[in-house]
């Protein structure tokens, strides 16, 4: 059998900044790995969540030049946990800002969970800003994907973690959870924003792998819920800022030549299969991976053994 691949060593980045983006938000921003290799972007998840320094090690250090940024409200950047002026198009246009804040005409575009959400929306808004996608864990914002992991589909694997989530709300604001959590996000009072983005994030933290992880103790975090509940909820009450439903998929022929990865665990509780299902079937040109006896998280073996493969695949491409 293959030895299952793992991330590349640690290293650090080369060159850290901020990107103001004109409209009231600081942007972070890092490279790192070979400054004359293959451009690529790491786009991370949530929306809300923030980078880490172990995404770096997703790419051969030898052969990508990677950029790595922190989205509008979450890790570095500036306000933090700020809804103003935070959609998916004001996120476009910052990535659009950054390729050419690092002077390369295409870049490869990785995205997981949320990541795959705005990677695909960006790709079909700057096709020609793209040379290849890897995208993991996919999220296609429709409703019904909403609705199962926040109205009770995911719920019925995890009810006491379900039931801890509800425990903040009455019998008649659950019939709308979402809409029933953003009344507290959005809360004046700093305690009550808090309990509700904790419980939140604890939510994901806790049904995002396959097997407990003593990482979900993370997503309690303060800062970190904070940001990533308020942001996740204020698009997700929003529907994402798309214009239709189905926007993702109806859009594919605007992307259908690019080289692309699709990668998927099967017991993936926050993301469906039937997303990466959809979306491979709408484009059969994109190589498609479902991962065994994994779930939703990009660190998890069979999934992570896939990922390393599609970026050493495309170097040199």
């Amino acid at each position: 059998m293959t030895e299952p691949r793992k991330l590349y060593p640690a290293y650090d980045a080369y060159k850290t900044g901020y990107l103001d983006t004109g409209d009231g938000h600081q942007i972070y921003w890092e490279l790192c790995g070979n400054p004359e290799g293959k451009p690529a972007i790491f786009i991370h998840g949530g929306p809300g969540g923030g980078i880490a320094n172990y995404h770096r090690q997703l790419f051969d250090p030898e052969h990508y030049h990677v950029m790595l940024f922190d989205q509008r409200g979450c890790g570095r950047s500036k306000p933090h946990a700020s809804l103003e002026n935070n959609t998916t198009w004001h996120l476009i246009d910052d990535i659009e800002r950054l390729r050419k804040l690092m002077r390369v005409d295409k870049w490869l575009v990785f995205g997981g969970s949320w990541g795959s959400t705005l990677s695909l929306a960006y790709a079909q808004k700057h096709p020609s800003s793209v040379s290849e996608l890897v995208l993991r864990g996919i999220f296609l914002l429709r409703p019904q994907e909403l609705q199962w992991y926040y109205q009770g589909g995911a719920a019925r694997f995890f009810p006491e973690k379900w039931g801890r989530t509800l425990s903040l709300l009455s019998e008649e604001e659950r019939t709308d959870m979402i809409k029933a959590y953003n009344k507290r996000l959005t809360s004046n009072d700093p305690a009550v924003q808090l309990e509700a983005a904790r419980l939140w994030s604890i939510w994901e933290g806790e049904t995002v792998t396959l097997l407990p992880s003593v990482h979900a103790d993370s997503f309690a975090e303060e800062q970190f819920a904070l940001a990533f509940a308020r942001i996740e909820n204020h698009y997700f009450i929003n529907n994402g800022f798309m214009d239709e439903t189905q926007q993702l998929l109806d859009h594919i022929d605007v992307i259908r030549h690019i080289p692309a990865v699709i990668i998927h665990g099967r017991y993936d509780m926050a993301c469906q299969l039937q997303n990466a299902w959809d979306l491979a079937k709408s484009w059969p040109e994109a190589e498609f991976y479902i991962v065994e006896g994994a779930g939703h998280s990009f660190d998890e073996p069979g999934i992570l053994h896939q990922l390393i493969d599609a970026t050493d695949k495309f170097i040199g491409k």
